[in-house]
């Protein structure tokens, strides 16, 4: 089963989407199996990470950003603005595709996980993902 899911962003920042992957992993019946996610853009991406406390999130959005700084005289492409050859690196360098399995119709996620689109562009809009189970 395949199904897309739109997830409004309003700049950089990790958006929890596990509460909309959640139902259609039971919507299909499927005991068991494996979600898997995949977004449709390359300057966005896809996590699993802390769901508890704020903070780490925070503190992975400021390393990356010191890690993949704007504004880097090496960059070429930069049609799109100082944010949009940082996002493709930041894309490369993370996942744009994350597997979870579920049993007995959820997801078999620890008791701290989340599942998070990391977004790597600093303009607000709407991002894409897949799920296929």
């Amino acid at each position: 089963m395949i199904e897309q899911i739109s997830i409004r962003v309003k700049g950089q920042g990790l958006y929890p989407i596990t509460e909309q992957v959640r139902p259609l992993v039971s919507k299909y019946g499927q005991r068991e199996g494996l979600c898997t996610l995949f977004i449709r853009h390359t300057s966005a991406s896809l996590l699993i990470q802390e769901n508890y406390d704020d903070s780490a999130r925070v503190d992975l959005e400021n390393w990356l950003n010191r890690l993949v700084p704007e504004n880097d005289s090496l960059y070429t492409h930069t049609l799109e603005g100082a944010d949009d050859m940082p996002a493709h690196i930041k894309s490369a360098l993370t996942a744009t595709q994350i597997s979870v399995p579920f049993q007995h119709g959820e997801l078999m996620l620890g008791a701290w996980q989340g599942i998070y689109l990391w977004e790597h562009r600093h303009q607000s809009g709407s991002r894409s993902v897949v799920v296929h189970l």
